[in-house]
């Protein structure tokens, strides 16, 4: 495995794909964050919110997606994290994560993030910065 410091410009991280996102995950999630918003447990409650079915918490995607640094957290750790969402994410969507370099600097990466679902279209997007 390669060290976070031996990518350069342009790099990515090697992607993760997260296993197909199941109701017991959302509810996990729900009771660890306190957001207990019934769109994201509940079928009727999504469908009366007009969604077609209920929709994992952004924030548990967006969580999901700094497992792709796990492997590097003994060089440094994330400092900042700045991610916009672009789609939702539904039960038994098959979301990749990925991350680019886009600077390097004296003590810092800075990275592109991604999280895209099944069919390539982005549901979250931003960059991060890690600290060395």
């Amino acid at each position: 495995m390669n060290r976070i410091t031996d990518f350069q410009e342009g790099d990515s991280l090697p992607a993760i794909q997260l296993a197909p996102v199941t109701r017991l995950d959302l509810i996990k999630y729900a009771g660890a964050s306190g957001d207990f918003n019934p769109i994201h447990t509940i079928d009727a409650e999504a469908e009366g919110a007009g969604l077609p079915g209920i929709i994992a918490h952004g924030m548990w995607t967006m969580g999901n997606l700094a497992k792709i640094f796990t492997p590097y957290l003994e060089e440094g750790f994330i400092q900042d994290y700045a991610i916009r969402f672009k789609g939702m994410v539904f039960l038994e969507d098959v979301i990749t994560l990925k991350a680019t370099v886009v600077e390097k600097k004296e003590k810092q990466v800075v990275f592109q993030v991604q999280a895209v679902n099944q069919s390539d279209k982005d549901v979250l997007k931003g960059d991060l910065v890690f600290l060395l």
